[in-house]
This record gives C-alpha cells, sequence and structure tokens, in this order.
C-alpha cells in the first residue's frame, strides 16, 4: 500500500510540473513580442524587403542580423502604435519616422558644426580633379582620324558629335568631372599627364578606342566650413536621429518582452535578443 501511494505521487508530481510548463509555440512562430506572435511568413516578407529573397543560402550569422533587424521594427512599430502615432501594423520606416518627428531634438549649434567640422574636415579634401570629354570608336581607325582632325584645328566637340558613339556624343563629348580613382588606372596615368586642353592618344579598351580631352584642371583643395556648411549640418541631424532612434528601441525593447523561439528557426540564432528557455513543443 505505501508503494502503492508513493507511485501515485510521483505520477501527480510529474502532471504537475507537466501542467506549469508553458506549452510550446506552434512551429512556424520564430518570436513573440509581448503578446503578438511573429511568424516564419513575416520574417519572410521582411528577408524579401531587406535582401530580394527569401534569405536561401544566407549564412546563420547574417540571418541572425536579419532576425534582429526584423524584430527592432516590430518593436518601434509597435511602441509608435501604442502611442497613437501610427496605426497598427504600419510599415517600419512609417514607425519609426513617426517617433522620430514626435522626439524633441535640437538643431546643432555653431559650435557643435565648428568641431564636427574640424574632427572631420580631412573627409572634405578634394583631390585633383579633371573635367573631360572623350570620343569613343569602335575601331582604332576611326579614332585615330578623329585625333588628327582635332590636332589639326577641328573643334573637339563637333568631331566628338559626328564621330563619337559614347552616349554623350550629343553633349560634344563632354562626360564630367573625375578624380584619379574614378578611371581606370590606365586612363588616369594618361590624361592627369596632359594640360588644360590637351588632348590624348588613343587609348585601347575592351569595348572601343578612346580619345581624351581634359577641358579643365581643377587643382586639390581643402574646402573651408562654409562650403560645406549644409553637408557638416545633415551629418550631424543624421547622426542625432540615429542616437533618437537608438534610445526609442531601448525604451521598446524594455517595455515589451521579446524572446526568440530558435528551435522553430531553419539556422543557427546567434543573435541580440533573448532565446526561449528549454520548453516541450506541442505534439
Amino acid at each position: 500500500m505505501i508503494r502503492r501511494r508513493a507511485g501515485l505521487a510521483g505520477v501527480a508530481f510529474v502532471l504537475a510540473a507537466c501542467a506549469a510548463e508553458p506549452p510550446g509555440p506552434d512551429p512556424d512562430v520564430v518570436a513573440r513580442l509581448a503578446d503578438e506572435e511573429l511568424r516564419h511568413a513575416d520574417f519572410e516578407a521582411h528577408l524579401r524587403r531587406a535582401i530580394g529573397e527569401a534569405g536561401a543560402g544566407l549564412a546563420s550569422e547574417a540571418l541572425s542580423q536579419l532576425l534582429d533587424q526584423f524584430l527592432t521594427e516590430r518593436l518601434l512599430a509597435r511602441l509608435a502604435a501604442d502611442r497613437g502615432l501610427v496605426a497598427a501594423g504600419a510599415e517600419a520606416a512609417t514607425a519609426a519616422e513617426a517617433l522620430l518627428a514626435a522626439t524633441p531634438r535640437a538643431a546643432p549649434s555653431e559650435a557643435e558644426i565648428a568641431a564636427w567640422y574640424e574632427a572631420h574636415k580631412q573627409a572634405f579634401a578634394r583631390a585633383e580633379r579633371v573635367e573631360l570629354a572623350q570620343i569613343l570608336t569602335e575601331d582604332r581607325l576611326a579614332a585615330e582620324r578623329a585625333r588628327r582632325e582635332i590636332l589639326t584645328g577641328a573643334d573637339f566637340a563637333a568631331v566628338a558629335r559626328r564621330a563619337s558613339s559614347d552616349p554623350a556624343a550629343g553633349s560634344g563629348g563632354q562626360t564630367g568631372v573625375f578624380g584619379r580613382e574614378d578611371l581606370p588606372p590606365a586612363f588616369a596615368q594618361i590624361v592627369f599627364e596632359l594640360p588644360e586642353g590637351g588632348v590624348s592618344e588613343v587609348i585601347g579598351a575592351d569595348y572601343g578606342f578612346h580619345v581624351f580631352k581634359v577641358v579643365r584642371r581643377l587643382a586639390a583643395k581643402q574646402p573651408e566650413l562654409e562650403e560645406v556648411r549644409a553637408e557638416v549640418v545633415a551629418r550631424l541631424v543624421a547622426e542625432s536621429a540615429d542616437r533618437a532612434l537608438a534610445r526609442l528601441v531601448q525604451e521598446a525593447r524594455s517595455r515589451y518582452a521579446v524572446v526568440v523561439f530558435d528551435r522553430n528557426l531553419p539556422f543557427l540564432y546567434r543573435g541580440a535578443y533573448p532565446v526561449a528557455r528549454p520548453y516541450e513543443k506541442k505534439s
């Protein structure tokens, strides 16, 4: 009798433990955000928006980062909806914009603008550049003929309109302003040795033959703050928005519990969000 009662007590203990254990989520649930279950279809839709595909073939590290991005966006959307800034289910970008618009941020001061420029002024340094026009032909003979015409006094723009197959031929061969790093090394070596107004030799390439003219040379320059003020202000405003968004993400994470059901994922999750404790899946 005593042995029978002990056995019944053990069964009762096991049943009580099973009742206390919360049931696992459905197999297609990848995470839970507060009271909302996020499913594989939701995450796959995010992947298609972010990378244009469902993520097949990506490494676990990349997929973990993308899942974290997905969860962060859903957190921001939930926060914005609960604040009445957007409708439930709004796009993440819309939610983030609404949250930022509702977050007071001071415009950068003159001191901040000047300090940021001094700390980053090398990023605005302009290397030597050249403004180029070109003639592009399909065969070397046509390019040599065009070059001889120019060297004997013909107008480069007129020859380009008539002889060049380049899309810029209609504008007299004008192709824009380039630094050394913007051109193939073989081109850069030649055109940066030409004087202003100089015409290059014929340069062969896989897709045709070029004749370049240096329309104008632009010396290396370090712009003053006033010349790049608008860009500096834009960078400061963007940094301020990034910091504000990071604070909003932290607020949302502290407000809403997020848990990842890694057993339901087809990859090894190594992201920043907590993983569910061991659970028994529904049978």
